[in-house]
C-alpha cells in the first residue's frame, strides 16, 4: 500500500464543471463515487459538503482514501464518507439497482452491464457525471481493449432520455500532455 497520502491530487475537470449542478441535489441521498480508485473526485465532493459513498473492488484503494481522511483538510467532513467494498463486475451483480443516490460519478471506468443499474440507482432529478475513454484511445495507448472503450456516441445514447447538460466526445491533452480520447456527459434524470 502507498504510505504517502497525496491530498493535492486534483479532481477531474469535468467534476469541477459539474459542481454547480451537484450543489442543489437532495441531501437525503449520498453521491456514489463508482470505481473510485484513490478517491480524488469523491474527496472533492466531500469537501463541498456532500455525503459520499466511495465504492471500489480494491481494498487498497479504499484504505488509501480512509488514510486521506485523517488529514486536517477533511476533519469536519470525514463523517460524511462511507465505503462500499464491491466488485461491480461479479456475475449476476444487481445490488447497485437496489440503492438510491442523488448522483453517481464515474471516471475512467466502463462496465456496460452497469448502465441500466446506474440509471435506476439515481433518484429522479439526480445527476450522472461520467467520463471514460473511447475507441479512439487505442491510437494513443492504454487502455486499448474494446471492452473498456466507448463506441462513438455510445455514452450519449445510454442517457438519451435524460436532460443532457454537457456532452463532449473527442481528444484532449492530459496533465502530462499526452493525448487521450474521451467521452463525457453530465445529465439529469427525468423527474
Amino acid at each position: 500500500m502507498t504510505s504517502k497520502v497525496n491530498i493535492n491530487e486534483p479532481a477531474s475537470e469535468l467534476l469541477l464543471k459539474s459542481l454547480a449542478y451537484l450543489a442543489p441535489l437532495s441531501i437525503d441521498y449520498p453521491i456514489l463515487d463508482l470505481a473510485c480508485g484513490h478517491g480524488r473526485n469523491g474527496l472533492c465532493l466531500l469537501e463541498g459538503g456532500h455525503d459520499v459513498v466511495f465504492a471500489d473492488r480494491s481494498l487498497e484503494s479504499l484504505a488509501y482514501i480512509k488514510k486521506s481522511l485523517r488529514h486536517e483538510l477533511y476533519q469536519e467532513s470525514k463523517e460524511y464518507a462511507s465505503f462500499w467494498h464491491v466488485d461491480f463486475e461479479q456475475a449476476n451483480f444487481k445490488q447497485l439497482a437496489e440503492k438510491q443516490y442523488s448522483a453517481i460519478v464515474v471516471f475512467r471506468y466502463l462496465h456496460r452491464a452497469l448502465f441500466e443499474q446506474i440509471k435506476q440507482a439515481i433518484i429522479p432529478g439526480g445527476l450522472i457525471v461520467y467520463e471514460t475513454f473511447t475507441t479512439e484511445q487505442a491510437k494513443f495507448g492504454k487502455p486499448s481493449n474494446p471492452d473498456f472503450l466507448l463506441k462513438e456516441n455510445e455514452l450519449k445514447t445510454y442517457f438519451s432520455d435524460w436532460k443532457v447538460l454537457h456532452y463532449f466526445e473527442g481528444v484532449v491533452k492530459s496533465n502530462n500532455n499526452n493525448s487521450q480520447a474521451i467521452a463525457q456527459i453530465i445529465a439529469i434524470k427525468p423527474e
